[in-house]
């Protein structure tokens, strides 16, 4: 299975090259599944390059930084961040939740300090410079933080893959065609309507591009995605799930927006971390997001959001930084995805009901 799984990536998510520079980014968890990268990427005839995260380590860095260590930029950092051609992220925690005691400050701080990182990436995956993908391998803690025994989850992921597949490139290029006759149809759209419990918001998306997230660049793939213009947003909206941010989790998020910006925010838990992250900067407070989950291999919630954004009939939306290839001008240190059960929801284009019970209708993208 775990050739299955590399070949998956290398050869269709980020079609590695020969001499091309390939970074990958794990822990010591996948290390089997690294192993597998590595002789992939010798083969195809390209460098690997291997950077290990820790949580231990990225707790004790936060615990014991002043602030001008927090503040500083590494050259080292911004180098690579420039230079490599592909660059792999496998998430596969140890422990989920590491910086759950670190002051929201000091993570504000860091935040700021590598904005021009954030900056980078997103304008090499707009001018298609940076091929890239995040995925995840099955490890404990993150079995026990979706609340599944370790053989269920990695059977769940293999799944949300479609590792399960004969052919999984094949099954997802199937998802692809499918995705794209649902862009086909919204990027005729200009006015998005959401209503749900305790929702009803509206947000302009007339020019903007709408993305096929088809398993390229996030594996699992499965959502089509845009960015709202920037002073549109109007209404509330309460999200269903917690929407966790390097660990802290924050539940029953309501964001009220007015000409595009937050006015009022509340959450059941952990509101106090909500509003400091609001005001990480001003395009914190500002959407730079839209999105549908359209993967239905993925039917239940895992506090894994390379998961969660993508399970069939929900939406999310993100604060914060825009991803310029879809038009978006929002620039903030920050993206977070928040996530909304749409299964008892609708949407309406323009006034026109397009979605209901977590699908769009079938004549609208036949």
């Amino acid at each position: 299975m775990l050739s299955k799984f590399a070949r998956l990536i290398l050869d269709y998510c980020v079609e590695v090259r020969k001499l091309d520079e390939v970074l990958i980014i794990s822990s010591y968890e996948a290390y089997p599944l690294i192993r597998e990268l590595w002789k992939g990427i010798v083969e195809r005839g390209a460098y690997p390059r291997l950077v290990i995260s820790d949580e231990v380590l990225t707790e004790i860095f936060y615990k014991y930084a002043g602030n001008d260590l927090l503040k500083y930029l590494s050259k080292i950092d911004e180098f690579i961040a420039e230079n490599i051609n592909v660059r792999i992220s496998i998430l596969s925690s140890t422990h989920t939740k590491p910086l759950i005691n670190i002051s929201p400050e000091k993570l504000r701080i860091r935040a700021q300090a590598t904005k021009k990182l954030t900056e980078i990436f997103m304008k090499r995956d707009s001018e298609g410079s940076l091929r890239w993908v995040v995925t995840a391998y099955p490890t404990r803690s993150l079995a026990q933080e979706a609340s599944m025994s370790p053989l269920e989850y990695e059977e769940f992921i293999y799944k949300a893959l479609k590792l399960h597949t004969d052919n999984p490139i094949e099954s997802w290029k199937k998802q692809a065609l499918w995705q794209e006759k649902i862009i086909n149809f919204l990027k005729k759209v200009s006015e998005l309507r959401y209503v749900a419990d305790d929702t009803d918001l509206t947000l302009k998306v007339d020019g903007r591009i709408w993305i096929n997230d088809d398993g390229k660049k996030n594996m699992p793939g499965g959502e089509v995605f845009s960015a709202p213009h920037e002073d549109s947003v109007e209404g509330y909206i309460t999200f269903t799930y917690p929407a966790i941010w390097r660990g802290v989790e924050v539940e029953g998020v309501k964001l009220v927006f007015k000409r595009g910006a937050v006015v009022e925010a509340h959450a059941i838990k952990g509101e106090n971390f909500l509003k400091k992250m609001l005001e990480v900067d001003e395009g914190a407070k500002r959407l730079g997001e839209v999105a549908f989950g359209l993967n239905y291999d993925i039917t239940r919630f895992t506090k894994e959001i390379l998961f969660d954004e993508k399970i069939g009939g929900t939406i999310h939306m993100a604060l914060g930084a825009a991803y310029p290839s879809t038009g978006g001008k929002n620039v903030s240190s920050i993206h977070w995805d928040m996530i909304k059960d749409m299964k008892k929801g609708k949407v309406y284009a323009d006034g026109d009901l397009v979605y209901e019970n977590g699908r769009f209708i079938e004549e609208v993208i036949s």
